[in-house]
């Protein structure tokens, strides 16, 4: 009896480590760039939380990284994960071809332009969801990954307490009245990208392959406009009209790092270059960069802000 109640009780806590992911060991509080990037937010016309984290040194940086906010298309991380998990199960086919139906259309993006009966395999979906993040693809996928209920399980189980799929998913209705599709907290989302970025999501195999999609971004004029071209990076940005966010990894030169910013309850609801939500996304990105990267001489080029999308 004595070693069955041992083995249940380190079976427990194992599962109880495994599901703390954002324990993370040994962090400390960098002050200077705290200071910079609670410069850079004030005064903004909504509310902002930003978190970053030196996966080198642990040293962390937060600025209201605890509030929730919508993720608007970050959600779609969390849908890659399920429809991931279910996959590594054996209940879905990661090379099995699918069939679009007219009934699966939300917008007009790509998959959302798609004839009926038009065959696609699964992979070219999950790419056009992160790298160009296509609703209707999407929706067909969160649907595949046994919808957002089943999605919100596998986040609770690691660890992920205010990070949920709303849209399309029982009990949440006041949740997407308030958030929309998703909602996340700086922290989690960028601890749930590291943790694909660190092998641990799922599998090493999975976390890999996930990784590789979040690398091919077609929505690059943000966070990712202010990191040098030539430097490795891994992200998933959202917007809409009040709320505007990213995620990413960037592999700096002196040690990769992550960080997530997000804005809800913008005053300014434009979809120009200029949009008050954009341009701090771009501040904050180029602030950490060269906090990270003092010596770094490397600028925008001139002429860069004319190719903005």
């Amino acid at each position: 009896m004595k070693k069955l109640y041992y083995t249940i009780l380190f079976a427990l806590t194992a599962g109880i480590l495994y599901a703390q992911p954002l324990a993370i060991d040994k962090t400390s509080v960098d002050k200077k760039l705290t200071a910079k990037l609670e410069e850079a937010l004030a005064g903004f016309h909504g509310e902002v939380g930003v978190y970053v984290r030196n996966l080198k040194t642990n040293r962390v940086a937060a600025v209201h990284a605890d509030t929730i906010f919508p993720t608007a298309s970050m959600v779609k991380v969390p849908i890659m994960c399920g429809l991931f998990d279910k996959i590594n199960k054996g209940e879905i086919k990661f090379d099995q071809e699918l069939v679009y139906r007219d009934s699966l259309k939300y917008d007009n993006g790509v998959v959302g332009s798609f004839k009926d009966s038009t065959k696609i395999a699964l992979p070219k979906i999950v790419h056009l969801m992160i790298s160009l993040s296509d609703n209707t693809g999407s929706l067909w996928l969160q649907a595949m990954a046994g919808g957002g209920a089943t999605i919100n399980q596998w986040l609770e189980s690691n660890g992920f307490a205010s990070t949920r799929v709303n849209s399309r998913t029982p009990g949440r209705k006041d949740g997407q009245a308030k958030y929309g599709w998703g909602q996340t907290t700086p922290r989690e989302m960028a601890e749930l990208v590291a943790m694909i970025r660190n092998g641990k999501a799922i599998s090493p195999a999975i976390s890999e392959r996930m990784y590789r999609y979040m690398g091919m971004q077609f929505w690059d004029g943000e966070a990712i406009s202010q990191i040098p071209p030539y430097i490795k990076t891994a992200a998933k940005s959202g917007a809409v009209n009040q709320a505007k966010s990213e995620a990413l990894v960037v592999h700096a030169p002196h040690g990769d790092y992550v960080l997530c910013i997000a804005t809800k309850n913008q005053q300014d609801q434009t979809w120009q270059k200029q949009n008050e939500g954009y341009v701090l996304i771009r501040k904050v990105s180029a602030i950490i960069w060269n906090h990270f990267e003092p010596k770094s001489k490397w600028k925008p080029a001139e002429g860069s802000d004319n190719f903005w999308f």
